[in-house]
């Protein structure tokens, strides 16, 4: 199995696929912070199936600019080697890893350089509580589009909030890269694959299970309506232990606030945020808000 190029800095990333783009071949990209699981996989794979035969690029790189006073910047899981053996499974043509420094040469302070100001979205939800989370996000996704050029993007659909910013930075900023969603992967007891789950222990894996049948609780009862959903996910949380709430909301697909009386049928997603032990996790789903079944 041949594995990857592994390049770190940005004259590399170009030399090697300055040869892909001069043959026309479309490139896929996946961004991520390494200490990759099977969900990064599936994420591969579905950016190979979008770039018939051109190549895949992974980026893995632990940005700073997105952790804010008291986060895990430092103990955040760093996994290079196996995440290289993943990505040469998954048929990655090349990985950039760069060095802080790499991609942020004036500094990553807030006034060191040119960042993205994320508009209202990033007030929401997770922005609430993450204050300059989605400004180093949408900084380090606009420097890796710059980089590598991609035709095609895949993320997760675990981190919504991100890939719907992600999506109104690309169109507001005219950036013409295609944005791909990929569905959640989960455990077969339900819980979202993340790289923070390797900081919970034993009993903080079974409470943490609590996020997803909060949210299937909600998918359950959406037919009836907004308030029903909402209800039957609270239900949920009250009979869990280990779990410290920070939101559970439903909004429109683009994290905007649901009509007053949404028609049956109706489009929704309903986003957890929650703590478990000293890890905060996060979830999501779709929901069709509506008419209850006969």
């Amino acid at each position: 199995m041949t594995g990857p190029a592994v390049v770190t800095t940005r004259a590399e990333l170009a030399a090697l696929l300055e040869p892909h783009r001069r043959a026309g071949s479309r490139t896929g990209f996946v961004p991520t912070m390494g200490a990759l699981h099977e969900g990064h996989a599936s994420l591969l794979r579905e950016a190979r199936e979008r770039v018939a035969g051109g190549p895949v690029v992974a980026s893995v790189f632990v940005n700073p600019t997105q952790f804010g006073e008291g986060e895990d910047l430092d103990r955040y899981p760093r996994t290079l080697e196996a995440d290289l053996q993943l990505c040469a499974r998954e048929g990655v043509a090349v990985v950039f890893a760069p060095e802080v420094a790499e991609m942020y040469p004036h500094g990553v302070g807030a006034d060191d350089g040119v960042m993205v100001r994320p508009g209202p979205l990033a007030k929401v939800l997770e922005g609430r509580t993450r204050k300059g989370h989605y400004r180093g996000v949408l900084t380090v996704v606009a420097k890796l589009f710059g980089l590598v050029r991609p035709d095609v993007a895949v993320f997760g659909q675990k981190d919504y909030q991100q890939l719907v910013m992600i999506r109104r930075m690309v169109e507001d900023l005219c950036l013409g890269v295609e944005v791909v969603g990929a569905e959640t992967v989960r455990e077969p007891d339900g819980l979202a694959l993340s790289s923070r789950n390797a900081y919970l222990d034993e009993e903080q894996r079974r409470q943490a299970t609590a996020l997803s049948r909060t949210l299937y609780a909600a998918v359950e009862s959406a037919p009836y309506g907004p308030g029903p959903a909402l209800d039957a996910a609270r239900a949920v949380l009250r009979e869990s232990d280990g779990v410290d709430l920070d939101y559970l909301e439903i909004t429109t697909p683009d994290l905007g606030p649901l009509p007053e009386d949404p028609p049956p049928g109706y489009e929704a997603r309903i986003l957890i945020a929650a703590r478990v032990g000293s890890t905060r996790l996060i979830d999501n789903l779709p929901l069709i808000l509506g008419a209850p079944r006969a």
